[in-house]
């Protein structure tokens, strides 16, 4: 097993032991200036990325230009450096590839809602993080950019499709970074890497100003972290409606960081280890049983209960509207450089999905959101009579580079999609429903490798999950278990 190791760049004494609140708070109170912060980034991800390959863009420049006129009362997390994935919302004059040969140098003008609401918290941009093509694979390769590896294990997969965000978080490059998660890709990495990560309710971030949605509502747009406090913060820094949003999410009733501030209620946990009938990995297993156990000690009720949904019927839905989008993206691309892809420019699953998508009528389309939205309905009937559902984060622990990314290909889209859900079982169920999930890093294997556990709330109940993920951040910290030896930082 090698794990990286580097040597940070020294800058910032105690730069690892800090979250993204923890370096704003240093810099608000001029202990340390945002330019020092951010060549410690700069440095640690100079160290690491070779080992790593996470980072598709360096923009060292703009970030120092950034933090030379940023006032570090600017916003909640002023000064503290930031990635951004090569998919998602826009920043105007950096380039955005979503992974894909296809995109060239596409470069947008302008900034999408949801990095103008980062970058008025005072977040300074100085990298963008790989990405497999247009977000389909749940590891993090490419033909663009190649493979990136896991911080904890270099022959494994760090997930996908925020894999190189996760990475570089992992890594202690920066203490959070930009993710966005369309079928478990903020929770799949978040689980390899040993992190927090948190999706969140339907539309309770924004996605325009270029789409009303992603994904026909599957995708939203949010971080992967270091710390249940940053990902309140955060939660609570960027969302709310945005002007001409076909929908929004309910209203939260209280600061989700005043929410983690309060002592815990007991809870009512539904748990189980499987869903559909797949098998679920020993480790994965353990995970979750430990977490009940952790719960059970900590005064919640949990029982063993399941949601009675078609997954067969969940996972057509999910693969229709992923091929659907997939190709209009695809045919657009085409259209504007005005000539269409051929197969040399798309990875192998983007292929798969294109042609899928040729035999998918208007017909299919409909009756997939009507199964979603069916799905969501009967998912919020169980929820009913419990406050959370536990479950493993993915079904097998982190695979080996190159499993996930060329498995079963030459055995065509249903093949493909059966080891995808192998992989991941438990994840696609709140991007259909669009109700909050979150993956936290309670358990490591014997041989150190990090294992998630899930816990999903009520529609709109992001408040449930980050306190009880603050609890259990409390009674089992994780903070300070990562994968660097970093002795003297």
């Amino acid at each position: 097993m090698s794990k990286v190791q580097a040597t940070p760049g020294g800058i910032v004494q105690g730069y690892d032991r800090m979250d993204g609140l923890g370096l704003a708070h240093l810099i608000r109170t001029r202990q340390i200036s945002a330019a020092e912060v951010l060549e410690e980034a700069i440095a640690r991800l100079i160290e690491v990325n070779p080992s790593l390959n996470a980072v598709a863009e360096k923009l060292f420049d703009r970030g120092r230009a950034q933090v030379a006129v940023t006032s570090p009362r600017a916003g909640a997390f002023s000064g503290v450096p930031l990635v951004m994935k090569d998919i998602g919302t826009t920043v105007g004059g950096v380039r955005q590839t979503a992974g894909s040969l296809l995109a060239g140098d596409y470069t947008p003008d302008h900034d999408g809602e949801y990095a103008k609401r980062l970058f008025g918290q005072g977040f300074v941009l100085f990298a963008t993080s790989t990405a497999p093509e247009f977000g389909v694979v749940y590891a993090t390769e490419s033909t663009r950019f190649g493979k990136t590896l896991n911080p904890w294990d270099t022959a494994l997969t760090p997930g996908g499709s925020s894999g190189g965000s996760a990475a570089l978080v992992a890594a202690g490059v920066v203490p959070l970074a930009h993710a966005n998660d369309g079928g478990g890709s903020i929770r799949i990495p978040a689980s390899c890497t040993g992190l927090f990560g948190l999706k969140p309710t339907r539309a309770r971030t924004p996605a325009g100003p270029d789409i009303g949605e992603h994904w026909s509502g599957l995708g939203i747009e949010f971080a992967l972290t270091r710390t249940v406090r940053d990902a309140a913060a955060l939660l609570d820094a960027v969302h709310g409606p945005e002007l001409g949003a076909p929908y929004a999410a309910p209203p939260a009733a209280v600061s989700y960081q005043a929410a983690i501030a309060r002592p815990p209620k007991r809870l009512r946990i539904a748990m189980c280890r499987s869903f559909g009938g797949h098998d679920v990995d020993p480790a994965c297993i353990a995970a979750v049983e430990d977490a009940a156990a952790l719960l059970r000690d900590l005064g919640h009720d949990v029982v063993e209960a399941a949601p009675a949904l078609d997954i067969d019927q969940l996972q057509w839905a999910l693969y229709v509207i992923i091929a659907a989008n997939t190709r209009s993206v695809v045919d657009m691309i085409g259209m504007i450089r005005g000539a269409p892809a051929t197969d040399d420019e798309i990875e192998p699953w983007t292929r798969l999905l294109v042609e899928r998508s040729h035999s998918i009528s208007a017909h299919d389309y409909a009756n997939a959101l009507t199964v979603i939205h069916r799905i969501g309905r009967d998912f919020a009937t169980f929820l009913v009579d419990y406050d959370v559902l536990l479950t493993p984060t993915l079904g097998q622990r982190p695979q080996p580079v190159g499993e996930l990314y060329t498995a079963d290909i030459g055995q065509g889209f249903e093949a493909v999609c059966r080891r995808n859900l192998e992989f991941s079982p438990f994840t696609t169920l709140y991007n259909v429903s669009g109700h909050p999930a979150a993956s936290v890093p309670l358990y490591w294997t014997e041989d150190d490798i990090p294992i998630g556990v899930q816990i999903g709330g009520r529609f709109g109940d992001e408040e449930t999950l980050l306190t009880l993920a603050a609890e259990l951040e409390g009674a089992r910290p994780w903070f300070g278990r990562r994968p660097l030896s970093r002795e003297h930082s």
